[in-house]
């Protein structure tokens, strides 16, 4: 027996719903997102061993806290289940999954549920903003705004503007590839809408500025929605196996992860790096992290990437500081295609937060879900051909939390 963590399958809500209109509240979210999982896996709530939620601001949102104990309220059989919630902003979802992933590896359990989940659109935008804000340093940053983090965001693009340069008309070409990729995911919220070439310009009235240079095409959404996947101990996935006529190696496992964190205010980071080429030096160490820890020694030995665009200024970040490309020079991959869905290495094929959309505490699992629907070949219209190995980039606040999953098959 090895401490083998392999990835059964979950499920995600379609993310263009809106649960308020339903008269549907967070529990009903919790719920269905779980049988939902269920469903699709044919687990049962008898098999699960211990169960851990990932949600940022349901507190603020709908005043509700204490989440774990919605498993068993939706299932009797899973009382007494030991459970708890993760808050890391909008890397909620992925400290979730990590310490699942501990439990696992300890040999404490051998099934865990990690479910992830928001409820944000039962507010106005400025309400909802004054939420989210909760993860920059209050009273000390993002005090002379409307929107905390498209100010934030439009700082992080003037650090990198100051030491490499940037066109803004690479964002907009990063927006339209996510959102491209989500008008072919079933499930993203903005599938259906519909762009002029005008929204990807810098036309006030068809892409107005929301903080600085961050205008409406490149931000996130908000979102509501959940996503939950189970982890297996090695004795469980292969008897999972057994039972569906598969092979232990047909079921995806976390090859590597990463987890560092930072100085939770932006100007602190930015001091830190000052003189040096990359803006963030710990997200590419979270990222060599993971590589390592998954024997791995570049980058392109994967397949792809989801990662956090939370604002397409963040994905910009990415490209460079995963090294896909020399730092500064994240323009390249963009205008060489590269990132598209038929490049060399897609960045985001789900659609990503800008095209999929963002429920903060089900991000990162998200994220790890669709990375398993890309290695087991059921991605569907946005599948990245030939895929056995992806990464997720995952980040709360600006960047002080981050989280990375490489998942894999062979």
């Amino acid at each position: 027996m090895t401490n083998a963590v392999y990835i059964l399958g979950g499920y995600q809500t379609d993310f263009a719903r809106n649960w308020a209109r339903e008269n549907l509240g967070i529990y009903d979210m919790f719920a269905q997102t779980l049988d939902g999982a269920f469903h699709a896996t044919g687990l049962s709530p008898d098999q699960v061993d211990v169960g851990h939620v990932g949600n940022f601001v349901g507190d603020l949102f709908t005043g509700q806290g204490l989440l774990g104990g919605f498993f068993a309220q939706a299932h009797p059989e899973m009382n007494g289940m030991p459970t708890t919630r993760h808050e890391a902003a909008c890397a909620s979802g992925s400290m979730a999954l990590l310490a699942a992933y501990k439990d696992i590896v300890c040999g404490d359990y051998d099934i865990a549920c990690v479910l992830g989940l928001e409820y944000m659109r039962n507010v106005d935008g400025k309400t909802g903003a004054e939420y989210l804000g909760a993860a920059t340093w209050k009273g000390k940053e993002a005090q002379a705004c409307d929107y905390p983090w498209p100010y934030m965001f439009n700082q992080i693009l003037d650090e990198y503007d100051k030491r490499h340069g940037i066109n803004t008309d690479h964002l907009k070409m990063i927006s339209k590839i996510n959102y491209d990729n989500g008008r072919k995911n079933p499930n993203a919220q903005s599938r259906r809408w519909d762009f002029t070439p005008e929204f990807y310009s810098d036309d006030d009235s068809a892409n107005p500025a929301i903080e600085g240079r961050i205008r409406k095409s490149d931000c996130g959404q908000i979102t509501d929605g959940g996503a939950c996947v189970f982890l297996a101990s090695e004795t469980a996935a292969r008897d999972y196996a057994n039972k569906n006529g598969l092979k232990l190696q047909d079921i995806p496992r976390i090859k590597g992860w990463g987890h560092r964190s930072a100085a939770i205010e932006l100007q602190t980071k930015f001091a830190l790096s000052e003189g040096q080429p990359l803006v963030f030096p710990h997200v590419n160490q979270l990222i060599n992290d993971a590589l390592q820890r998954a024997d791995m020694t570049q980058l392109t030995e994967l397949d792809g990437l989801e990662v956090h665009d939370c604002f397409s200024v963040t994905e910009y970040m990415v490209i460079d500081h995963s090294g896909l490309t020399a730092p500064g020079e994240s323009w390249k991959a963009i205008e060489e295609g590269r990132i598209a869905l038929d490049g060399d290495f897609p960045i985001n094929a789900s659609g990503g937060l800008i095209g999929l959309g963002h429920p903060v505490g089900a991000t990162g699992i998200r994220m790890v879900l669709d990375c398993y629907k890309q290695v087991t070949g059921q991605a569907g219209d946005y599948q990245i051909r030939g895929a056995e190995n992806l990464a997720t980039f995952n980040l709360g606040g600006s960047t002080t939390t981050c989280a990375s999953f490489i998942v894999g098959v062979n």
